[in-house]
Parts: C-alpha cells; sequence; structure tokens
C-alpha cells in the first residue's frame, strides 16, 4: 500500500512517517501540490492523508489533481481543530481502517 502523507509543516509529516513505520505501507510525504506531482509520477498512490494546515484553496487543488490522475486513489483530510498534534492520530486511525478494510476483503474473498 502507497500512501502520501500531506501536511502545511514538513517536519510534523516527516514525524508522522519516522513513527507510524508499518509494514506492508509505504509513506511519501510532502506539502504542495508540486509535491503531488511529483509522488504520483513516482509511484501509484492508493491513499492520501491531508492535515488541514493547508489552507483551503491549496487543499481543493490538490483534490482536483489526484483525481485527475487516479480513479482508485482515496483522500482523507484532518480537521482544524486538533491541529498539529492531531495528525499522527488522525493518519494511524485512517491506516487502521484501510487495513481493516483489506483483511475483511480477504476474508470475504475466500
Amino acid at each position: 500500500m502507497n500512501v502520501l502523507l500531506l501536511g502545511r509543516k514538513g517536519v510534523v509529516v516527516e514525524e508522522a512517517r519516522r513513527r507510524l513505520g508499518l509494514s506492508g505501507v509505504r509513506l511519501y510525504g510532502g506539502s504542495n501540490i508540486d509535491d503531488v506531482r511529483r509522488v504520483f509520477d513516482e509511484a501509484p498512490i492508493d491513499h492520501v492523508v491531508m492535515g488541514a494546515g493547508i489552507d483551503l484553496p491549496a487543499r481543493l487543488e490538490i483534490v482536483r489533481e489526484i483525481f485527475l490522475r487516479s480513479d482508485t486513489t482515496t483522500v482523507h483530510l484532518k480537521d482544524v481543530a486538533s491541529g498539529p498534534e492531531g495528525f499522527l492520530p488522525f493518519v494511524r486511525s485512517v491506516l487502521a481502517g484501510l487495513r481493516g478494510q483489506a483483511l475483511d476483503a480477504l476474508g470475504a474473498s475466500r
């Protein structure tokens, strides 16, 4: 699973990447539309998790770019209220749910 983490502060994104360390998950980081384009050119991205620190017009531009490039990538947007310290718990929750879905799908196919 390839996951792109996006946030206004690169240090928050890098800290999340460092602390997650999940097997079977390749984490990419970025903070703007150019990073999104670069990463999508590099690898097929399954999921994008975006922090709320990126201003709304940029977030919308990023979501549009993702959906123009892929019809399978999911986008998950964090709330503003939890602040930068809420980024890692949000990413963990999203990834736990996605991994649970993958396991459920495997069980359903048996």
